[in-house]
């Protein structure tokens, strides 16, 4: 009998969809329920604790009506926030998303690395673990952008946005002391890699860019790897948490995606 439980993967919003790119090459036939919380977004602006109460309890529900056999928490914040208690409340594989520092350290050559994320994702002490772990002889810069989350959610509902607005993110990082020397950024927002074309387009040279994205696919797939699928891809569903007037140029980006159904919590 083919197992036809999906993947969930979850994020405040569109974000996540960076990892779902490198979900697809991975595992082409896995089913996924993609489910972006709109009712609490913006994540990154929000207390650790309303973060911390919302995730799991959410994530109760949902694995409880779709049944999955693995949930990514395809959001650097919640993940630095909520990870250990999604995992201490449910019986099933939990894969978090971790900003990409070690190969951000393991590829700058000027021992100087930007960590670009959220304002809730660059506090967290688990960045101050992961840096003094993997990237202790370099200067680790920090910056938070509510504003580049909001940037990629336009941008993938076809609205025009300014590259001001871009170049203002990344001075948060250059116009650091240090900054001048940095070679590399880690991208610690799942949304950021969306627009990771437009902030190279505006820095003032050239700057590398990582995210976890990747590592997140070969995690799942090392997890489900003796698992069965089904024998042709499905196309996906995206689930929102509160109610949405969806624009026609976000239902392409959804469908271009693998994500032609759309539903409601």
């Amino acid at each position: 009998m083919v197992d036809s439980r999906p993947l969930l993967l979850f994020d405040s919003g569109v974000g996540g969809l960076s990892v779902l790119a490198e979900v697809r090459k991975a595992l082409p036939q896995a089913p996924i329920i993609y489910v972006a919380d709109n009712g609490g977004f913006p994540y990154g602006t929000k207390s650790e604790a309303e973060i911390a109460a919302r995730v799991p309890a959410l994530l109760g529900r949902l694995a409880e009506r779709y049944r999955p056999r693995l949930i990514t928490i395809a959001c650097n914040t919640a993940s630095t926030i909520a990870l250990a208690a999604v995992r201490a409340a449910l019986d099933l594989p939990i894969v978090g998303t971790v900003p990409a520092i070690k190969p951000a350290a393991e590829a700058s050559k000027t021992r100087v690395i930007g960590v670009l994320g959220t304002e809730a994702t660059v506090r967290q002490p688990y960045v101050d673990d992961l840096s003094a772990r993997f990237a202790a002889d370099c200067t680790v810069l920090r910056h938070g952008s509510a504003r580049l989350v909001e940037l990629a959610e336009q941008s993938l509902r076809g609205e025009a946005t300014a590259d001001a607005d871009y170049a203002e993110a990344l001075a948060g990082l250059l116009a650091q002391p240090g900054g001048e020397a940095m070679d590399i950024v880690v991208l610690a927002c799942t949304h950021f890699p969306l627009v990771a074309d437009r902030l190279a387009a505006i820095a003032p040279r050239p700057l590398a860019f990582v995210d976890g994205a990747p590592g997140i696919a070969r995690r799942i797939a090392t997890l489900t790897r003796d698992q069965d699928w089904p024998v042709e891809p499905t196309g996906g569903s995206i689930v929102f948490t509160a109610s949405l007037d969806i624009p026609t140029a976000l239902v392409d980006s959804l469908a271009a995606r693998g994500l032609p159904r759309i539903e409601q919590l």
